[in-house]
């Protein structure tokens, strides 16, 4: 069995919690294969893991991996999915970070769920991802995203106007500083922070919500996955950003955009215990007011 462990570099505190969850690992006889910055991290690792592999990029990380951990926050997870890509590689995020909705796994408890992970006692949740098409080539071999895909200004540019389309349907054009599509898996990132809807993650839906929009009117709108979204930019400045997940490009306003389902999904592991409600309850303190 072979597991590929990724991470961006972590805070000095974090190496004891590392090197252990590597030796559990290796205890197993699961083959290792770091992703090259957190090898480089823990030089020590050289000495403790003979044998142990090294993937530096999608092109890289071996097909036959059975899973892939990553040591991190919710961030981390949506690096591993543009390392993964279609290769179909089942994917575990044990939280290192904070808030953590993709991370179901804390790094006290690996040890735990170890045993369930080597014998497969998991459920796979296979997760829709947003696919962009653009005039012009963007985001390099990985246009997808697992979040959420967002128009918006520059820094301290004026608003945008953001001519929105639904399978060539005039929706509006939201005047705001930008415009937010995202999956049911990126419901509780950006979107949830601008008072766009949560959706489970198996609704077969996305979500269109205006950042800090100019009319009171303007509301999010939850559309079927199914959908291909296009968009028209006006703006006063002459480029305007676009991101996927973390990554983010400038472009000039006149590009042409559109996003749709991708063709393929990612699966993240998911222990039995770990629902998707148990994870709103815990990591938005639902329930927990006193007078419950």
């Amino acid at each position: 069995m072979q597991a590929a462990i990724y991470g961006r570099i972590l805070p000095e505190a974090y190496g004891n919690d590392v090197l252990s969850l590597l030796t559990e690992l290796n205890n197993h006889q699961i083959q290792l294969c770091l992703f090259k910055t957190l090898y480089e991290q823990y030089p020590q690792i050289t000495s403790l893991f003979p044998g142990v592999k090294i993937f530096d990029s999608a092109e890289d990380l071996p097909k036959d991996i059975d899973f892939l951990i990553s040591l991190g926050g919710d961030g981390t997870i949506l690096d591993t999915v543009s390392l993964v890509q279609s290769k179909n590689i089942p994917i575990l995020g044990v939280n290192f970070g904070r808030l953590g909705f993709l991370t179901g796994t804390s790094k006290e408890s690996f040890s735990e769920v170890l045993n369930d992970l080597l014998n497969r006692n998991y459920i796979i949740d296979k997760r829709t991802l947003l696919h962009l098409d653009a005039s012009i080539p963007l985001f390099a071999d990985a246009p997808f995203a697992l979040n959420d895909f967002t128009i918006g200004k520059r820094d301290i540019d004026p608003m945008v106007q953001v001519h929105t389309f639904l399978n060539g349907e005039f929706i509006n054009s939201y005047f705001a500083d930008g415009l937010i599509v995202a999956t049911p898996t990126g419901s509780t990132g950006y979107n949830m922070s601008c008072n766009g809807p949560i959706l489970f993650p198996d609704s077969a839906s996305f979500v269109i919500t205006p950042i800090a929009p100019h009319h009171l009117n303007t509301r999010p709108l939850i559309v079927p996955d199914d959908s291909v979204i296009s968009f028209e930019i006006s703006s006063r400045s002459d480029d305007i950003l676009c991101t996927l997940d973390a990554r983010r490009e400038i472009v000039s306003k006149n590009i042409q955009l559109a996003v749709r389902k991708e063709s393929f999904t990612i699966k993240l592991i998911r222990f039995k215990e770990n629902t998707f409600l148990s994870t709103l309850r815990n990591k938005l303190s639902w329930g927990f007011d006193k007078r419950n």
